[in-house]
């Protein structure tokens, strides 16, 4: 059985996307489309030499385009921090007395938890709001109303 070129491009394109189920990098999506365009430049007709310098452009370039993407993109917060991640940040609770530390213990969700001030001035009994989750350790400071 004599494979061609066409067969080849599109058997490495396979093998890359296979590759990224198992790896996980989208480059390896972006190096497959680099194959598919090999292959394409193949069933036209192409040289060989021009189904490499096609392949390389096409995967060059959409790995190139990709990594600058990813580059621009905003930073999402610290796991910690992050809202979306993290639903109990932005939730209040109530704050009954805090120690010298400014630390307290908090009952939340049913549930007695450390809290941690982090907030302006000299920590003060009253609501707080929930500004980030450290482990098992609340980050709280004064609610506004």
């Amino acid at each position: 059985m004599n494979l061609g070129a066409p067969t080849w491009w599109w058997l490495i394109a396979g093998l890359l996307v296979v590759a990224e189920l198992f790896i996980g990098s989208f480059y390896m999506l972006m190096l497959a489309l680099g194959c598919v365009a090999g292959a394409l430049a193949s069933h036209l007709g192409a040289s060989d030499t021009t189904q490499l310098f096609v392949a390389a452009i096409v995967g060059a370039g959409t790995t190139a385009l990709w990594h600058y993407r990813r580059a621009r993109a905003p930073r999402s917060e610290p796991i910690e921090y992050n809202r979306d991640a993290n639903l109990d940040i932005g939730q209040t609770l109530q704050v009954d007395a805090w120690d010298a530390q400014g630390a307290a213990r908090v009952s939340y969700r049913g549930s007695a938890w450390n809290a941690e001030y982090r907030g302006p001035g000299v920590p003060m009994p009253g609501p707080h709001v929930i500004v980030a989750v450290q482990g098992n350790r609340l980050i709280v400071a004064p609610a506004t109303h």
